[in-house]
């Protein structure tokens, strides 16, 4: 209950499942952009001072297929790789998997790929081999645990990247789109491929452009833009139906918290402006209508459908977790290792 006197402070509570922690960051709006080294050329497919929400051109001929491309990681077992003569080092005893779903008139896992590995930057460390599976070592830059959580995170990049190319090859769907889950930094070089980005650590943009985004009805996007820090990309914002329900073209989002259902998308910034205004447009009309449901995903709406879906799989085809942890122990018991 209010004290007497004490104004009420109106509140909203943010769709976003607390577990993954919050779809928009107040320590990083609009405001905070003076602070940053990001570069903005907000000039890409209008005057900065003209920019307003683009509804998509409804006659784009669509792709006939859409793919999803992801990953994900999961850390086994913390390993102590004992050196002659020398302190303890730690490594990282992991599972990976990517896969690829492909979309026209239903959603499909069409190829998987799943590793283990053991991450570390001990120059004597020996592969771990358990009757769960086999451990090769992939050695890392350093022995700090950012260090070895970054080799994971690049050999998962570089495994969604193979996997996509396969996938592609065998496929040959000349007019497809990849959708990858996540910022498109090492993956630029793919064809017909945008990053999917569902959570927001800095808005970018200067509070007359970042007001734009505020302003989007479902389906529609703000004008693209070109950013750089350490390394460029075309970006835009789109606007996610509320609930997952593509019909609800000009009605608000289902919540009050900053940016609910907005999410980044950015492509090469080697594209030629008209190119990257084809993509947004197409990703305009062929995201919206696969946004998940609060009651099935609690990442909702952001969580694409068929994202969601791999995710679930991919988890899946890594195996048991306490069952692979108890193997990594038995085998470090018994000496258990590949020469």
């Amino acid at each position: 209950m209010n004290a007497p006197g004490r104004r009420q402070v109106p509140f909203t509570v943010d769709p976003w499942d607390p577990a993954y922690g919050q779809a928009f960051s107040d320590e990083d709006s609009g405001a905070a952009l003076d602070d940053s080294s990001a570069e903005l050329i907000l000039d890409l497919e209008m005057p900065p001072e003209d920019w307003h929400p683009i509804d998509p051109e409804p006659t784009l001929a669509v792709p006939e297929v859409v793919l999803f491309l992801d990953g994900v990681r999961r850390i086994d077992a913390r390993v102590w790789v004992h050196a002659t003569g020398g302190q303890p080092a730690l490594g990282l005893a992991a599972s990976l998997a990517a896969g690829v779903v492909a979309c026209n008139t239903a959603a499909r896992v069409v190829d998987v790929a799943v590793e283990r590995a053991l991450f570390t930057a001990a120059a004597e460390a020996a592969g771990i081999n358990t009757n769960a599976g086999a451990y090769p070592v992939l050695a890392a830059a350093g022995p700090g645990y950012d260090k070895l959580s970054l080799a994971l995170q690049q050999r998962l990049s570089a495994l969604e990247v193979d996997l996509a190319l396969a996938v592609r090859e065998t496929r040959q769907d000349a007019d497809d789109l990849l959708v990858v889950d996540g910022p498109l930094r090492g993956r630029v070089h793919l064809d017909r491929t945008v990053g999917y980005i569902k959570t927001h650590h800095a808005s970018y943009l200067p509070p007359a452009q970042a007001r734009v985004v505020g302003a989007l009805g479902p389906g529609q996007r703000t004008p693209a833009f070109t950013m750089g820090t350490s390394w460029r990309r075309n970006s835009w914002y789109l606007q996610l139906p509320p609930s997952g329900n593509p019909g609800g073209a000009g009605l608000a989002p289902a919540s009050g918290a900053p940016w609910a259902g907005v999410v980044r998308i950015e492509c090469s910034a080697d594209l030629p402006a008209s190119r990257v205004s084809e993509l947004a447009d197409l990703t305009a009309l062929v995201l919206p209508p696969l946004a998940s449901a609060p009651h099935k995903d609690p990442r909702a709406p952001q969580n694409l459908v068929p994202i969601g879906g791999l995710e679930r799989e991919l988890r899946r085809r890594l195996g048991d977790q306490q069952l692979l942890y108890r193997a990594l122990r038995s085998a470090a018991m018994t000496g258990a290792a590949m020469t």
